[in-house]
């Protein structure tokens, strides 16, 4: 019989790093080198669309132990020097610019963590993040909600009056009992308190939702998506993205052997997307990675991933088949 997932949270941490067992983490990462680069584009929320390079920042696995979560596949098991991201970013934006001539408006910095754990991205090297990043309109980087405070405004200072801070968070679901499971730390109040602190500090809110996460069947995970993306917005989100629930990390797999996870349905994530752009309160995006994994029909994947990206770049969802 499949081991029971337990009850606190000391034990789900430990329960949770046991079955990372035998899955390595990324080859040949290294501590002055981005893990990859990626540029993309999405609507401004002014009418207009952004030109964006994504930078996945090498540095520490992030200190919290979440249940689905496999970023920590891709960081490193010692913390960084001082000056290591700063070379980090600064051999990633050379790279970009031989390839890409026209420069992107908005940069992400993503680091499998939080921006603001001096663990993952050394203090000292923050000033010299928001002097390279001041060339750009938007800076979007991710947080913990329990890191976010006093503590960014100093950054958010140093990047200028030009450069507006956007700040993600992963919310995951607003279902009070399932976040608790995630083993998240942190509760609704928490990140809702974030949410306030970084809208009266002028700093923009994307927030992350999963689409059925462990412990709820097809139905109520679609329910909750679209519940937890209009929590969002209601905390003060400007954008909300929505991810189907991956598997790959050890935990989810035995929690899929006991029957408390099963990957979504790609019409689900459809579903969810329409919904959440139907509140009209702000951007929202699905995530269209790696679709495969969750259908074997590669046509179907292949429209449903066009048509999703559709509706992400123009914000409207297409008008629903008759009969549905």
């Amino acid at each position: 019989m499949p081991e029971p997932y337990p009850l606190t949270s000391r034990e789900r941490t430990r329960w949770i790093l046991d079955r990372r067992q035998g899955i390595a983490r990324d080859a040949g990462l290294s501590p002055g080198r981005v893990s990859h680069s990626l540029r993309e584009t999405e609507p401004d929320g002014v009418g207009g669309f952004a030109s964006i390079l994504t930078l996945f920042l090498t540095n520490r696995e992030c200190p919290w132990r979440c249940l689905m979560c496999d970023l920590w596949r891709h960081t490193l098991e010692r913390p960084l020097r001082p000056g290591d991201v700063l070379r980090q970013i600064d051999d990633a934006l050379a790279a970009d610019s031989a390839l890409e001539p026209e420069r992107p408006a908005w940069l992400k910095l993503y680091n499998a963590g939080s921006f603001f754990d001096a663990r993952a991205i050394p203090r000292e090297d923050l000033d010299g993040i928001a002097r390279r990043a001041s060339s750009f309109g938007r800076l979007v980087v991710e947080c913990h909600p329990t890191l976010v405070g006093p503590r960014i405004l100093p950054f958010r200072d140093a990047l200028g009056g030009e450069t507006r801070l956007e700040v993600a968070m992963g919310l995951e679901t607003a279902h009070p009992e399932v976040l608790d499971r995630l083993n998240k730390g942190f509760g609704l109040p928490e990140f809702a308190s974030a949410c306030g602190f970084l809208k009266r500090e002028g700093i923009d809110v994307r927030v992350f939702v999963l689409l059925r996460p462990p412990f709820m069947d097809e139905p109520t995970g679609l329910e909750w998506a679209v519940l937890s993306t209009r929590h969002a917005f209601e905390c003060g989100a400007d954008v909300v993205t929505l991810i189907p629930t991956r598997d790959g990390n050890g935990a989810m797999e035995a929690l899929r052997a006991s029957g408390d996870y099963a990957p979504p349905q790609l019409a689900s994530l459809e579903t969810a997307l329409r919904a959440g752009l139907e509140l009209r309160r702000g951007r929202v995006f699905a995530d269209t990675w790696d679709l495969g994994r969750f259908c074997d029909n590669s046509h179907e994947v292949a429209e449903t991933k066009a048509r999703l990206e559709r509706w992400n770049r123009l914000q409207v969802a297409d008008p629903p088949e008759p009969g549905h």
